[in-house]
């Protein structure tokens, strides 16, 4: 039974998740989840789940929520039954959102209760059973009492999870849920949509930073709007870059009319023609549409100031062109899996200029007074597919393409300054071509060999050089170092500065070349803690933050956690002060006054222990897949071998290299620019 719970449910984040399924299933207006010390361990952890949905009676406990495997939600959907209230499909399928409260804890709480009913208790103690023992034998307890929790109309369900078996709980798994659940939220909030809340017991600053679904439409860079009046479309659009895409002007369309038109073949002659759409000849009355769009080209979500992972994840389950009667929703338009206007279609040959689903979040409104000719299925999925839909659906995708029009615009301008396009590393793309070029004129079999030996050579050749210029990197390291220590000392005698501190510049300087030194020597790994490593780093570059007026927070100092690491001293210092000579060359770069840097740890990513570099400048403007590529670099001299020899230290030592969101991890407010964490052990 516990195997099944293990194998059904992959962890804890998706059980809470089916929790929050069952509320909306259970036509509830919203739920709260409530994780109460799911920083400590499992002793005082628990996770609340309640909702205001219809409730379950003894009856529904015993034959479905008790029954492994019943297929209860699934039936629902096949059959097209809704929700009585807010006319919902059935999310759950397969009968196992049972089993998340078992993956989540030993020890489980459930009070539900149906209208007109009294409330059903029931308690679950796993430890009381073993594995291989059958479900009939679990003992649950299951209890009927006069209504306690939910008193006098109010109905629903309450289910407790404590002795918790996953505490703690880290910040990336409780960002990660916060994400999945607002997930299914509508950003137009309309009467039947689902509200969860998700709340931390005592509160702090995990969930900081992370999209609230009512924002999402704010983030969107291109804004159509449009009115369909009889073969008209009229309609507006604006472009407004967000703050960090200064290069690229606003611009705006205002009242734009143009005749609705739709190309079709003819069924007589076969050639394409086009042809005017009319919606007076239908009783659908005037259509007003508003689409959000998005751009999800990595290089531009970088440049965004918001949760870009929550907003990649919204886009991917709440995308699409819903439609409203009235303010009421129209199901299942804009659906996952209903692609009513065949946007999916429409970009096979040129997706770079289509509108996906998952890049726009539209709203087509109508009036039901004025619109008798679009009538909804029995089953309420959709319209029917009458004359009068079939007009509708055209005049909608006409108002996509126009919007699409307008988009390309100002797309092709974000390009040219912000998008890198499509990465071609330099020989082995010209290799790649090569090759493709010999197989296509039928040579494989003469040289296909000769294009093999050169690609392995040339790799080889690569790996050295690589590795000679992580040395070289070093050595500049040092060199400059010892002469800014030199340049201090020899400044201090010039200005007659006393004796003891004379000695205490030199002792200092002598210091600092012994761990310089250590950039350079040749040793194996042995264990070494991280706050030594960090201590380090900062003796090293004193006196180029003292040059830089950079001021070096030492997250230890403030808490952060001290850990042990089998590590290469001679590499990790290495890879560590790359990370700061960028911090300063792009805090300089930023013309700020206020220049700080921090190193500290964190837990926090994939509870493994990391070392954390950040600082308060600009932040980076590129896709971590770019970053650690070689020869990719935004210095105007730079190599770009800087973070790619970083991730290969990483590597060595059984670790990658992360380039988080700042909110991701816990740090102090001011660091809210580049913040890269050396992380250790496998995810």
């Amino acid at each position: 039974m516990i195997l099944l719970g293990d194998q059904l449910i992959r962890d804890a984040g998706i059980a809470v998740f089916e929790l929050v399924k069952n509320a909306y299933d259970a036509d509830a207006t919203g739920c709260i989840i409530t994780l109460r010390n799911i920083a400590s361990d499992g002793s005082e952890a628990m996770i609340v789940v309640e909702d205001d949905g219809h409730g379950m009676n003894e009856q529904t406990i015993l034959d479905v929520w008790l029954e492994p495997g019943t297929e209860y939600r699934k039936e629902q959907r096949d059959r097209g039954e809704r929700t009585p209230r807010f006319g919902r499909l059935p999310m759950g399928e397969k009968g196992v959102g049972r089993f998340a409260a078992h993956k989540l804890g030993r020890k489980i709480t459930l009070i539900s209760r149906k209208a007109k009913c009294d409330e059903v208790v029931v308690t679950i103690d796993w430890k009381r059973f073993s594995e291989n023992r059958y479900l009939s034998e679990i003992p649950v307890d299951v209890r009927v009492r006069a209504p306690k929790h939910f008193t006098g109309r109010k109905t629903g369900t309450r289910i407790e999870i404590s002795d918790l078996r996953d505490a703690p709980w880290s910040r990336r798994q409780v960002r990660a849920l916060y994400r999945a659940v607002t997930s299914i939220c509508s950003p137009f909030g309309g009467p039947e949509d689902f509200a969860p809340i998700m709340e931390m017991d005592p509160p702090n600053d995990w969930l900081k930073g992370l999209l609230q679904p009512d924002e999402a439409l704010k983030h969107s860079l291109f804004r159509f709007t449009g009115e369909v009046c009889g073969n008209t479309l009229t309609y507006g659009y604006r472009f407004k870059p967000r703050l960090k895409l200064t290069g690229v002007a606003e611009r705006t369309v205002k009242d734009r009319s143009i005749p609705i038109r739709y190309r079709q073949r003819d069924p007589e002659t076969g050639k394409k023609e086009d042809v005017s759409i009319d919606l007076e000849h239908c009783r659908i009355g005037n259509v007003h549409i508003d689409f959000y769009v998005y751009d999800r080209e990595p290089a531009v979500l970088a440049l965004t100031e918001t949760d870009r992972s929550g907003l990649v994840s919204f886009l991917d389950s709440m995308g699409g062109v819903r439609v409203y009667r009235d303010g009421v929703r129209v199901y299942d338009f804009g659906e996952p899996g209903n692609d009513w206007l065949e946007l999916g279609g429409r970009r096979v040959n040129v997706p770079a200029k289509r509108i996906s689903n998952n890049q726009v979040i539209g709203a087509v409104t109508l009036h039901a007074q004025s619109s008798a000719d679009l009538v909804e299925k029995t089953n309420r999925e959709g319209f029917v597919e009458n004359a009068a839909y079939d007009a509708f659906r055209k005049a909608v995708r006409f108002a996509i393409q126009q919007a699409e029009a307008e988009r390309n615009i100002d797309k092709d301008r974000i390009r040219k300054l912000y998008s890198r396009g499509r990465r071609k590393e330099p020989v082995l793309a010209d290799l790649q071509e090569l090759r493709d070029h010999v197989q296509t004129m039928g040579l494989q079999e003469d040289l296909g060999r000769y294009v093999d030996r050169i690609e392995i050579q040339y790799r080889e050749v690569q790996d050295r050089l690589l590795v000679a210029a992580g040395a070289g990197l070093n050595l500049a390291a040092v060199m400059h170092e010892v002469e800014k220590g030199i340049h201090d000392l020899q400044k201090a005698i010039d200005a007659d500065v006393d004796r003891g501190r004379l000695i205490s510049l030199a002792h200092r300087l002598s210091d600092m070349v012994d761990g310089l030194s250590w950039l350079t020597k040749k040793t194996g790994k042995a264990r070494m803690s991280v706050s030594t490593l960090i201590h380090q780093v900062i003796l090293n570059s004193e006196f180029r933050f003292r040059g830089h007026n950079v001021t070096v927070v030492n997250g230890l100092d403030l808490g952060d956690p001290d850990f042990q690491v089998r590590c290469s001293r001679r590499l990790l210092t290495a890879a560590m002060m790359n990370l700061v000579d960028n911090s300063i060359y792009w805090l300089d770069n930023k013309g700020a006054q206020d220049k700080r840097i921090y190193l500290g740890t964190s837990y926090e990513l994939n509870g493994l222990p990391g070392i954390v570099v950040a600082d308060n400048g600009p932040g980076l403007l590129d896709p971590p897949e770019y970053l650690v590529q070689p020869f990719f670099s935004r210095k105007p001299d730079g190599i770009g071998l800087g973070l790619h020899i970083v991730e290969e230290i990483m590597k060595t030592h059984n670790g990658h290299t992360l380039f988080p969101e700042p909110n991701a991890i816990t740090l102090p407010e001011e660091f809210t620019g580049a913040v890269v964490v050396l992380e250790f052990g496998d995810k």
